[in-house]
């Protein structure tokens, strides 16, 4: 919807592996769409099961078109880089779906951060809480947490900071339903991030989160300190009797629908040749450099370097 509303897009090819399925989603977007082959367009928009993306994305370099994929740019660390290496061959624009870039909270708090009004950072505490769980077969093909959702975590903190993470440890339980357990993930996590500057980064994440969705981003200062999230639809409640007002937020779709406009935005621009792209391939592999540290890190019981899984 929002790719059909925008004043940029002429017209809309939606394409499936389901030719009922697409025929349905373009019948829903109005006169602008129709259905086609998935390259039969200016530039792409790529929201296909992960295990898809790096084909689909190499297809795009292939034929010369900008491409908007969704993270992650590829399931692995050796198809990402296939992605990235295909892109710089080819000069195309891709830019990889991390919307937190394109939050105006986020965005404020790099730019204070940035500005000096935190004065020297110390330390960064980071939160991604769902308020039900995913499919078990979601769970299954996902990767992990630490993939699948906590590489949003990785790529904000690269990106509001603008330093690098040198060590990961991750740990992780299951409180809940045996299917995350059978596909070797956890439901509830937990992981320290020493960045290259000795800054500390905190995490923790659930998939059982029952007040709401919860994404909040702590940076602490010698001067002040800026939370991100905290605002009148948090699904917090205050012991001391201060706490937001509004409906939880439900999901994530709903916290974040001005952030995927915003950076949906932002790829026509690049798409246009107008604007660099905003969050590239090597972004993309940067974040998941460090969900693989911290996925091996809840595996073998102990601190991982991101170098040891650098390619």
């Amino acid at each position: 919807m929002t790719l059909a509303a925008h004043p940029r897009v002429d017209e809309l090819v939606v394409a499936d592996a389901d030719p009922a399925r697409a025929a349905g989603a373009a019948a829903g977007l109005g006169e602008k769409a129709r259905t086609g082959e998935a390259f039969d367009a200016d530039a792409v928009v790529i929201a296909t099961p992960t295990g898809t993306h790096a084909e689909l994305l190499l297809r795009a370099c292939a034929a010369g078109l900008p491409a908007f994929c969704e993270k992650p740019a590829a399931s692995g660390i050796d198809d990402t880089v296939r992605v990235l290496e295909a892109a710089e061959r080819s000069g195309t624009a891709v830019h990889i779906g991390f919307q937190r870039r394109f939050d105006a909270g986020h965005a404020e708090a790099r730019r204070a951060l940035r500005a000096g009004e935190l004065g020297e950072l110390h330390r960064v505490h980071l939160v991604t809480a769902d308020p039900a769980p995913p499919a078990a077969g979601y769970v299954a093909t996902s990767g992990g947490i630490y993939r699948d959702c906590h590489i949003h975590d990785f790529d904000i903190l690269r990106w509001v900071t603008g330093r690098e993470a040198v060590t990961v440890y991750a740990t992780g339980s299951n409180r809940g339903a045996a299917f995350f357990a059978e596909a070797g993930d956890v439901d509830t996590s937990a992981a320290l991030v020493t960045m290259d500057d000795g800054t500390l980064a905190t995490l923790q994440g659930s998939r059982y989160n029952g007040a709401g969705y919860d994404v909040r981003m702590e940076l602490a200062g010698t001067r002040r300190t800026r939370v991100v999230g905290l605002g009148p639809r948090a699904p917090l409640t205050a012991s001391e009797g201060l706490q937001p007002g509004g409906d939880p937020w439900p999901d994530f779709a709903t916290r974040f629908a001005p952030a995927y406009a915003a950076e949906l935005d932002a790829f026509l621009a690049a798409a246009a040749g107008e604007a660099d792209v905003p969050c590239t391939v090597e972004d993309a592999l940067a974040a998941l450099y460090l969900a693989e540290a911290a996925d091996l890190s809840l595996r073998e019981e102990r601190p991982v370097r991101v170098a040891e899984v650098v390619r």
